[in-house]
């Protein structure tokens, strides 16, 4: 219908533009609610900014609990050769001394056999001995002559076949082996072959078809044979290991050696991971801090502030009940003694040097201050709330994904935005009617016009035709 107005045409009227004013002016609701809807839009995402804050808060608070704290090891190693590791299940203050005397190697066999290059005929060697045979036998040792016959390395199909063919043709076979070609001088090329895998089981034979349990060994020597690492213990008793690595050496410890030195001892020690634990509860000062620092930027009341949630309660109080964790003490002690303090400036600070020192001198208190302590029913003590768990406890209760007071803010905004979004759709559909309505009146004022000029020019031309009177 809005195509069938006419500006002007007769009444001289802009009509276009008098619709368009009276379709805005009624319109007025619908941008209040879109104003509206964007106000709510931005309240939600501002809940939900907070709330992501409060749950890397809850995150950072999790790994100080009690059981995460008695857990924290670390060992260390008297030799720069021997690196530790401990894990939770490793015993404070247990320790091994051992001296490594010898190191995980794989198994290497040399060809015997020698060619003139890499592309020479394999079955015609220039020197020690003559072909061995095909196929080549990979077996394993098993405590007989012959061994176990584990796979075979077929002739390749070329023509003529080459040193350099069987080398790919073991490479590209699952044989947990790896070949290559090895040049000593002038027509001097040998075979190589060498394990994947280290240690003692890693050994085996390669034999040609047609040799002999008598003769095996003619066309490939071992060297060096495969062999395990070894550690000699201080009580005589020797660990052994497939690779360099000890794994669980000793309770929750592994170590790993690089180096053979039998008349050196090595000791590997456990202690409280008094590092890892600083790290722990600077990123849990962090994580409160940038909780606090966020919240203050959705809500702040200050002078000239443009927050989203400028004054909002819940925000408001959930400072009031972050800083009071931090600043409330858990038994007798305060977090202070572990180097946690209130700023004035409503943050959080934290000195690394005062907890380790706390660490050294009492790590139960430690421990107890930040996971607390369950209750004791033989003192009949009930249990302590440590700081971490408090704040844990109440970060949860703010970001819980189903019952968290921020997440059910955030869904709130939301309901309330499908609501407004469509009311302002329903405002869409009865501007549309209004603005059809006004082009309908408009077109027909028009039309009245035109036909109302049309008669008065038609009564016009009927005067002046009439003859005057003399």
């Amino acid at each position: 219908m809005a195509g069938m107005a006419v500006d002007g045409l007769v009444s001289g009227l802009d009509t276009t533009s008098l619709i368009n004013q009276l379709v805005s002016a009624e319109a007025a609701p619908q941008t209040a609610l879109k104003t509206r809807l964007g106000a709510t839009t931005a309240a939600a995402t501002a809940y939900r900014t907070v709330n992501s804050r409060m749950e890397s808060l809850r995150s950072a608070a999790e790994a100080l609990t009690s059981a995460n704290l008695a857990a924290a090891r670390t060992a260390t190693s008297s030799s720069a050769d021997v690196t530790a590791s401990a894990t939770s299940s490793a015993v404070n203050g247990s320790s091994l001394a051992f001296s490594v005397t010898s190191l995980a190697s794989a198994h290497t066999v040399t060809s015997h056999l020698v060619w003139d290059s890499a592309g020479a005929d394999v079955r015609s060697p220039s020197a020690g001995g003559t072909d061995p045979g095909w196929p080549l036998e990979i077996r394993k040792p098993d405590g007989t002559a012959d061994g176990k016959l584990v796979a075979q390395i077929a002739l390749p199909d070329k023509n003529p076949p080459t040193l350099n063919d069987v080398a790919a043709a073991i490479n590209e076979g699952d044989h947990g082996l790896r070949a290559t070609v090895v040049q000593l001088g002038t027509k001097q090329v040998r075979l190589q072959v060498t394990s994947t895998t280290t240690g003692a089981a890693s050994q085996f034979w390669l034999r040609g078809k047609a040799e002999t349990t008598e003769t095996a060994g003619s066309a490939f020597v071992a060297e060096p044979p495969g062999r395990d690492a070894e550690l000699l213990l201080s009580n005589g008793l020797t660990a052994t290991s497939a690779t360099n690595t000890f794994a669980e050496l000793f309770s929750g410890v592994s170590v790993t050696v690089s180096k053979v030195d039998p008349t050196a001892t090595t000791t590997v020690r456990v202690a409280s991971d008094s590092e890892g634990v600083a790290a722990k509860v600077q990123a849990f000062v962090d994580a409160a801090n940038a909780a606090l620092k966020e919240i203050k930027t959705q809500s702040s009341s200050a002078p000239g502030s443009t927050a989203v949630l400028k004054g909002d309660s819940t925000l408001t109080g959930l400072t009031g009940t972050i800083l009071g964790a931090f600043g409330t003490g858990v038994g007798t002690s305060s977090a202070a003694t572990l180097g946690i303090q209130l700023n004035r400036d409503g943050t959080i600070a934290f000195k690394k040097e005062t907890l380790v020192a706390a660490l050294a001198k009492e790590p139960a208190k430690v421990q107890s201050v930040l996971g607390g302590r369950p209750a004791d029913p033989v003192t009949g003590t009930g249990a302590v709330q440590g700081l971490a768990q408090r704040v844990q406890s109440l970060a949860k209760q703010a970001s819980d994904t189903t019952t968290g007071t921020l997440t059910s803010l955030a869904k709130g905004r939301d309901t309330l935005a499908k609501d407004i979004q469509a009311r302002i759709a329903d405002w869409d559909t009865r501007l549309k009617v209004r603005r059809e309505t006004l082009t309908r009146q408009f077109t027909a004022m028009e039309t009245a016009l035109s036909s109302l000029k049309s008669q008065s020019s038609w009564l016009a031309g009927q005067l002046a035709s009439l003859p005057s009177s003399s």
